[in-house]
């Protein structure tokens, strides 16, 4: 997530594309690196959630099994175009774009937008995700 590569033009230009993320509470704990690499990549995360064009809500533990229990997928789409939905699996991606697949996925986007916590919640738990992390950062050297 940390990167010194500029951000994409798609998020710079006049009319940006807006991103709209849902993460699962899952991937802010387990640790992947480091708990100073976790901190890091979820301090990333919270300067991105600052920007206008991006939103990013977290699924909470609460909200239980969900629609995308089962893997992540990304749906693509602009005004007044039927959109296409991009599924990664084991051995490779696949993209769909028929309006049966694009809705189902819609659907299912929906209902994860709904069951996720809000803006403002989805902030303060990535800030206290990154502070655990480098509360266990900082047991580690001690």
């Amino acid at each position: 997530m940390t990167s010194s590569r500029p951000r994409p033009p798609g998020l710079r230009k006049a009319s940006p594309l807006h991103l709209w993320v849902i993460l699962d509470q899952a991937v802010l704990r387990r640790v992947v690196g480091s708990h100073a690499v976790m901190a890091e990549q979820i301090d990333a995360l919270i300067t991105a959630a600052r920007q206008p064009t991006i939103d990013i809500q977290v699924l909470p533990w609460e909200a239980g099994a969900h629609a995308a229990g089962l893997g992540h997928f990304v749906l693509l789409r602009t005004a007044g175009a039927l959109g296409a939905v991009y599924v990664e699996m084991l051995g490779g991606g696949h993209y769909m774009d028929t309006a049966k697949e694009v809705h189902r996925y819609s659907v299912a986007m929906d209902y994860l937008r709904t069951r996720a916590a809000d803006i403002t919640e989805s902030l303060h738990l990535l800030k206290a995700a990154r502070e655990e992390h480098k509360r266990y950062d900082g047991q580690a050297h001690t």
